[in-house]
């Protein structure tokens, strides 16, 4: 009987799928164990080789722990809102959910065939309204709490609201806007309900501000951070500007020591952890008000250093800062608003990245120091962020590089601060115990023994304070798009009002175009019917919106991370019941958080950081009973394409094979990885009549070498742009899923980057062949009832307690290498036994499920594998009976002897004495001594 792959994949699928082998219950005798992948993006390109790898990996761990006895949640869904799907929609006029349909039925598709032990019960598309339903639900219990620092949680805005009707709000500690005016309990009792709002906008973890925001004009929307690739947008390449906007924001800072202290908790890398504490940036200093000179305004600084205070010879803000138009003089001002629309056109990671380029203009303004009264030169430099600290830092040039480096270039004062130290080249900032000098009552101190006295002077003149300082920024959560949550939000006379959640969800609007409209309104700014009847409860007509009760709904949609913030909960809960919750209390309290959770390290700092949020959130307004929703996290490496390339001599339409290209002038161009064997040879006629970009090549004249055309290669990131993608439906179809699963793991370690060469998976292919011919024979089963050897038994055990240490430590690559060794010493042996060959199936199951199903069931088991007991491991069977004897004379090895570890020192020597070649050796002469070591050495000497 041959192995027919494609057959037996098929079959077992449907199997899969008919029985729903892998669904959860959530209730169970087994102990539970919840296995997590970040949900896929449906993109139109559907998977190439490389997405499967971190889904191969959570499968093997799932399945592997249903054979160890747990109750496993292994669930799957789709991030189904984005940019992507909106841009398209613009290009072509098709409605976004369309394309999401079609992409999300590939992607189905292409899963499935790669036998993934998916719970597809539990499905979740963050599109569906029936899902985004809860995210704008969630969204409005935001809006209705606020942050209590002295009880370190958030709380519901009743609360605040009972304070301030008895108090005021000078006893209240919030995290909130800055600035909020003091006002009496009365003065709040007198307020009318608009004035009320305001206020309460101020303290609200979700809120309304003029926010700097990262605006693609030719996208027409705001992007992410992690959205933008030196400078220009991920998706496209457009260029993005700093642009100042009215946006809803998320009071993430109020966070910032919870998310960093919950560090401690969680099993994640080292690197990762690492990630998100330089994101959220806990630094101890102080904060310094600076006077500007002639205005009725003042500077506020934020400083690690305030022992450097009579350092500072100049002040630097960021070329968005709001006094810079405002203390400006008029002489710099053309200078000034020359250099801010230069900078807005750079990213605040792109500003961060760049330490050599330096650049700043003089405002004209002077500050003064607060001690010495001397004027201090403003500055403007785009290496200062708005977003980060105040937007301003004290520059002190002796002890900072970048001040030092910035100082030098514009011939500012660079003073010398520090007892003997030479500062002519470079700047000193180390702390030690170097003594402070030309620094009035700090003179002869230390950092340590300056600090406190530099805060303790500066709170006397009410100019500074000792604080603790985050570079975590409130996160902006309003997008200019169409595809994507719509807020539960309307508007009466330009203050917030949230929908009642019983009439959510708020569903998308039809628009005739997915752009931005003329005046520059969101896409949903075309809609005709986006206004909210508080009459009817209902979306109408927006031309009824001056009627009493229809007002303007939010033109602005969610971003891309909402849904991605809490989909881990919607999971949880069986399809059936989901009803009147995100997940029912049940379901929570029995999942609890995700056990293991595998996904790309690229999210540390968005999604990951985000959904830690809104779970501490959710914890501390009771609708959840976990701190941290991820226990361990995995990120698995890239899978690398090994791009091709073609060079075409400069000037001409003549392309050279690879060989010839030394000493020549020519432009490497990317073409089709299908185009080219695996001899680097390239199929010149294909690619001439390719479909796509064969117009290109039409006319052009390849230069053989050898009678061949080869073509260069290089090892890139899989990409379509790079032509390198491969597409796992032609592996699945020429080796089948088993032989990509095992050949994705094979390649390296999980966590690393490794090259993809469709060459190497004839190897796996060619081992799931003969792993068929250990069970299968011409004439059908070879495996019999037969009792197992010693030696059957030690391979079987040494791979049972190999397998399973490898799994429990994502070592899966190690995993794979075991399994090739075991059928071939399986083979040597001549192996028929089931009581073996049996239980080894059940250790491949995890990696190749469709061949150990199929052999598990010719083997007569009428249920799936998957329900398998893992073999137990008994060291017995490793116990060597016999050993291998090096037999040396004078020292030197001559021959070996396999003897049993039974024997005693004496009837060692015996046997080795009385053996032939002993005798050969001796020749008839007594040994003067012969040395026994049991179970080690035997040497003969004389």
């Amino acid at each position: 009987m041959k192995y027919n792959f494609n057959d037996i994949e098929a079959k077992w699928q449907q199997y899969w799928a008919e029985h729903q082998t892998f669904q959860a219950k959530n209730q169970s005798e087994k102990p539970k164990y919840y296995i997590l992948d970040m949900f896929p993006y449906p993109s139109g390109a559907g998977l190439h080789v490389g997405h499967p790898l971190g889904y191969i990996a959570s499968d093997i761990y799932a399945r592997y722990k249903r054979h160890k006895g747990f109750n496993v949640l292994h669930p799957q869904g789709y991030d189904s809102f984005g940019l992507p799907a909106e841009q398209y929609a613009i290009q072509t006029g098709q409605h976004p959910a369309i394309t999401t349909e079609t992409n999300i039925a590939t992607y189905r598709r292409q899963l499935d065939q790669i036998g993934f032990s998916f719970d597809w019960s539990r499905e979740v598309r963050t599109s569906n309204p029936e899902y985004y339903k809860w995210t704008q639900w969630i969204f409005i219990q935001l809006f209705e709490s606020w942050f209590n620092l002295d009880s370190g949680k958030a709380e519901s805005i009743d609360s605040l609201i009972a304070v301030l009707s008895a108090e005021g709000n000078v006893t209240v500690n919030a995290v909130c806007d800055d600035n909020i005016e003091a006002f009496t309990a009365e003065a709040w009792n007198g307020f009318t309900s608009e004035e009320q709002q305001a206020i309460l906008l101020q303290y609200r973890l979700t809120y309304l501000a003029e926010t700097e925001v990262n605006w693609c004009p030719e996208l027409g929307t705001v992007l992410a951070n992690d959205e933008i690739v030196n400078g220009v947008s991920e998706r496209g390449g457009y260029p993005v500007i700093r642009k100042k906007m009215t946006q809803w924001s998320m009071r993430i800072s109020a966070y910032a020591e919870r998310l960093l202290q919950g560090l401690n908790d969680i099993d994640w890398t080292d690197s990762l952890k690492e990630s998100q504490r330089n994101w959220i940036g806990k630094s101890v200093g102080a904060s310094v008000t600076f006077n500007v000179k002639d205005h009725n305004e003042s500077i506020e600084v934020f400083t690690t250093r305030p022992d450097t205070i009579f350092g500072v010879s100049f002040m630097t803000l960021a070329p968005e800062h709001e006094l810079v138009s405002q203390i400006t003089t008029a002489e710099q001002k053309e200078a000034v608003e020359a250099y801010i629309e230069k900078t807005a056109k750079r990213s605040e990671r792109e500003r961060m990245a760049d330490v050599k380029t330096i650049s700043g203009v003089f405002t004209g303004a002077y500050a003064e120091h607060p001690f010495s009264k001397e004027p201090v030169p403003i500055w403007i430099g785009d290496y200062v962020l708005a977003s980060y600290g105040t937007g301003a830092v004290m520059a002190v040039p002796c002890g900072d590089q970048r001040d030092y480096d910035f100082a030098k270039h514009f011939d500012i004062a660079i003073p010398n601060i520090f007892e003997g130290v030479d500062i002519s080249e470079e700047a000193f900032a180390e702390k030690g115990n170097t003594k402070l000098a030309n620094s009035d009552f700090l003179n002869g101190l230390s950092y340590k023994e300056a600090t406190p006295k530099a805060i303790e002077a500066l709170e006397a003149l009410g100019q500074g304070e000792g604080k603790t300082n985050y570079r975590l920024r409130d996160a902006v959560f309003s997008r200019q798009r169409y595809w994507g949550e719509p807020f539960p939000v309307y508007y009466v006379n330009g203050k917030p009002q949230m929908i009642a959640t019983e009439h959510l969800p708020i569903r998308l609007p039809e628009v005739e175009k997915y752009l931005p409209t003329e005046t520059g309104e969101p896409p949903l700014g075309r809609a005709d019917v986006w206004a909210w009847c508080t009459e009817t409860h209902t979306v109408v007509s927006n031309e009824n919106i001056n009627h009493t009760t229809v007002f303007p709904l939010e033109l602005n949609t969610m971003p891309g991370w909402a849904g991605s913030s809490w989909y881990f909960f919607r999971y949880m809960e069986e399809t059936a019941k989901r009803g009147d919750a995100f997940a029912s209390e049940d379901a929570l309290n029995y999942w609890e958080s995700v056990d293991l959770y595998i996904g790309g390290s690229e999210h540390a700092t968005g999604h990951l950081l985000y959904s830690r949020f809104w779970v501490k959130f959710l914890k501390d307004r009771g609708f959840v009973n976990i701190e941290e929703p991820f226990k361990k996290l995995i990120n698995q490496g890239m899978i690398l394409g090994t791009s091709a390339f073609v060079y075409r001599e400069e000037g001409t339409n003549i392309y050279l094979s690879h060989g010839l290209i030394e000493g020549k002038s020519v432009t490497p161009i990317h073409v089709k990885v299908q185009y080219v064997n695996a001899s680097d040879e390239l199929d010149i006629e294909g690619l001439k009549t390719d479909g796509e970009f064969g117009e290109d090549f039409k006319d052009a004249e390849f230069i053989l070498e050898d009678g061949v055309f080869k073509v260069g290669r290089e090892v890139e990131k899989m990409s379509k742009s790079k032509y390198n993608v491969v597409n796992p439906d032609q592996i699945c179809e020429e080796y089948g899923a088993d032989s990509l699963r095992l050949y994705e793991m094979f390649l390296g370690p999980l966590e690393q980057a490794k090259p993809w060469n469709t060459a190497g998976i004839t190897g796996v292919h060619g081992f799931l062949k003969k792993l068929w011919k250990l069970y299968i024979g011409e004439d059908g089963l070879v495996v019999n009832d037969a009792e197992p050897s010693k030696d059957n038994l030690k391979t079987l055990h040494k791979t049972i307690k190999k397998v399973q240490e490898d799994i429990e430590n994502f070592s899966f690559n190690t995993s794979v290498s075991t399994f090739m060794i075991a059928v071939n010493e399986f083979n040597a042996q001549k192996c028929e036994s089931k009581a073996v060959l049996e239980p080894f199936l059940i250790l491949i199951s995890p990696y190749a499920p469709h061949i150990a199903e199929e052999l598990w069931s010719q083997l007569g088991n009428t249920a799936s594998i998957s329900e398998a007991t893992f073999p137990v491991f008994d060291a017995s069977h490793l116990v060597e009976s016999s050993k291998v004897y090096p037999i040396s004379f004078n020292g030197k090895m001559r021959f070996t002897l396999e003897l049993s570890l039974d024997l005693t020192k004496d009837e060692l020597e015996e046997i080795v004495m009385s053996h032939e070649k002993t005798q050969e050796q001796l020749q008839g002469r007594t040994p003067k001594k012969v040395i026994v070591v049991p179970g080690k050495i035997i040497n003969i000497v004389g």
